[in-house]
């Protein structure tokens, strides 16, 4: 009966409010062993007891989980449902929703904020206008591609375009590489857009026209296809019942759960895929999916977050933690010094909710463990809360590895005189690898030193054009380009041949255009941004940009006017009739 009493006692304070730690037992160590037990078999724990409950948990189970289209018959699906059910009987409660009533009101406080402040863009327009069902997940699922680390000012123009000249997945499917890359040029990840065709093609000659209609047969079959982009498309275009995790959501629920851990994490990454399958709509999955990505993309910001218009306020730790350490209130472990540098929700605390953010019902706001490192959700000890962010501590920051600096010389070679105007000579890439399949200017890997890179440049531009005058190839300056892993500078060259005869014949692999093809070309913003710099030489002007760092020999900046004071007062006095030194050189 005792060991009855301490199983159900255990699975329902978890590990994280152990009896040991508030004295409720004396055998610490034997209670250890059997929370550990308990913990890691929370089902065969409980036994038959669990197995005599009535229908009523179940019921709330499956309504959490929403209709039946949550629950695929696929052996995936099944792993998933089994993987939430652990993850919840594993995690503490603090970071959980408490019951349906919670989650009832987080839908219907999110829905009812999204129908009214949510943005006028042009894929929601066409998905929810298009009544065939394949149109409509194609509208979905070129629009979610677009999206992936790329923000939506941007996709807006090349959505509208790309859909105007493929407005079916056929018309895709008949589309050319080139010309697939040629739209998606300054786009970035440019794998994206040749997956997305070879995704259309495969609907198209496999499956006779008609894309998977659920987040599991799509993630299997589609080329490029991930989980989210997945459960995106299976909940907005056929309103299956799944739950998608992205960056904006994963900000989200990391806040509204007081979730510090790493969001990279496996289990961290688990627990919110659990999490966002619980709280989806099961009457407008669809929108509750986009309701949440809107959440994160214009209120729960990553550094400014307006938490005073979040429609889902009163049910977020972080913005209770912040109010909370804003009365100035310290719970019963916390002392005046160490009270910043506690983990985020690591304290064991009480205190109760303004009338106004308090739920009916809703039970004091406890913190998730004690100092100990034994919650996985909360941040290590090791991270500081930072007062100054306020909310924006959620999530944690993870570390990434800073791109590795590579060094490449490039060359615009150009014919002024060449028959119907002046053309340039570009190559194309190989066809896999960082930046596959586009076109650039002649191009070789160089050493940072500089040491030879005139000698190998000029060699890889005579495979292309032939003999070529090396007294010509002239450096005019560099350009630094950031991809997501490489930092790439490009040490710039032109040479222009004049007085020569036209080069007619070209290997395979590169072309001669003009210099109004060449902007319309499939070439990469880098290479947009290295024309740029042979241009300004030959124009006496050289254009920055945001993403890139441009230099030439010719340029110094102008120094301030306060500068220009000292200068004159240090420059030594030379009489008028004094001999100037460079005389003989005017």
């Amino acid at each position: 009966m005792l060991l009855a009493v301490t199983v159900q006692l255990a699975a329902r304070i978890g590990r994280s409010h152990a009896p040991w730690e508030r004295g409720v037992f004396g055998h610490g160590k034997t209670w250890e062993v059997i929370l550990r037990i308990v913990m890691k078999k929370p089902r065969a724990a409980v036994g038959s007891r669990r197995r005599k409950q009535t229908s009523s948990g179940e019921e709330r189970e499956k309504h959490a989980l929403s209709s039946s289209q949550a629950r695929p018959t696929t052996p995936d699906g099944q792993a998933r449902r089994q993987e939430e059910v652990v993850l919840q009987a594993s995690v503490s409660p603090y970071h959980q929703f408490r019951d349906t009533a919670e989650v009832t009101v987080f839908r219907e406080s999110l829905l009812s904020w999204y129908d009214q402040k949510k943005r006028d863009l042009p894929w929601r327009r066409r998905a929810e206008g298009e009544v065939d069902l394949d149109r409509r997940a194609y509208a979905v699922w070129v629009s979610e591609v677009m999206l992936q680390q790329t923000q939506v000012a941007t996709v807006i123009d090349y959505y509208t375009r790309w859909m105007q000249k493929w407005p079916t997945l056929q018309d895709l499917a008949s589309a050319s590489l080139e010309e697939v890359n040629q739209l998606w040029a300054g786009l970035g990840y440019y794998s994206r857009g040749r997956r997305l065709q070879e995704g259309a093609r495969k609907v198209v000659e496999e499956l006779r026209g008609h894309v998977p209609r659920t987040a599991e047969t799509l993630q299997r079959l589609l080329p490029g296809v991930g989980r989210y982009t997945a459960g995106a498309i299976a909940s907005i275009a056929f309103g299956q019942v799944t739950g998608v995790v992205d960056g904006n959501v994963v900000r989200v629920l990391c806040r509204v759960r007081g979730i510090g851990a790493d969001p990279s994490n496996t289990f961290v990454s688990q627990q919110l895929w659990s999490l966002a399958q619980q709280l989806v709509d099961p009457a407008r999955p669809g929108d509750f999916n986009q309701a949440a990505m809107e959440l994160g993309a214009i209120v729960c910001t990553p550094q400014h977050p307006h938490c005073s218009q979040c429609p889902v306020q009163s049910l977020c730790r972080a913005h209770q933690r912040v109010s909370h350490l804003g009365k100035g209130q310290r719970g019963p472990r916390e002392s005046p010094v160490h009270r910043d540098f506690l983990p985020y929700a690591c304290q064991v605390e009480r205190e109760r909710l303004p009338a106004s953010q308090s739920l009916p019902g809703s039970p004091d706001v406890e913190e998730c463990a004690p100092n100990t490192g034994q919650c996985q959700l909360c941040a290590p000890p090791t991270e500081p809360w930072d007062q100054s962010l306020g909310v924006a501590n959620f999530p944690r920051k993870a570390s990434r590895k800073p791109p590795r600096a590579e060094c490449s010389a490039t060359c615009v070679l150009e014919q002024p005189g060449a028959p119907g105007g002046a053309r340039i000579l570009l190559v194309q890439r190989p066809n896999s690898g960082l930046l596959a399949g586009l076109w650039e200017f002649p191009s070789v890997t160089v050493d940072p030193s500089g040491r030879h890179q005139r000698k190998a440049l000029l060699q890889e531009l005579q495979n292309w054009a032939g003999p070529l005058p090396a007294t010509h190839l002239h450096h005019l300056g560099q350009v630094v380009h950031t991809f997501s892993h490489i930092k790439l500078t490009y040490q710039v060259y032109g040479l222009a041949l004049e007085g020569q005869a036209p080069v007619t014949v070209t290997a395979p692999g590169a072309r001669w255009l003009t210099r109004e093809e060449f902007h319309t070309a499939a070439v990469s913003t880098a290479m947009k941004k290295v024309f740029r710099v042979y241009e300004g030489q030959q124009s006496g002007t050289c254009k920055s940009s945001k993403r890139s760092q441009v230099s030439t020999p010719s340029s110094r900046k102008k120094p301030s006017p306060g500068q220009q004071v000292l200068d004159r007062f240090f420059r030594p006095h030379i009489p008028t009739d004094a001999p100037r030194l460079n005389s003989a050189a005017q």
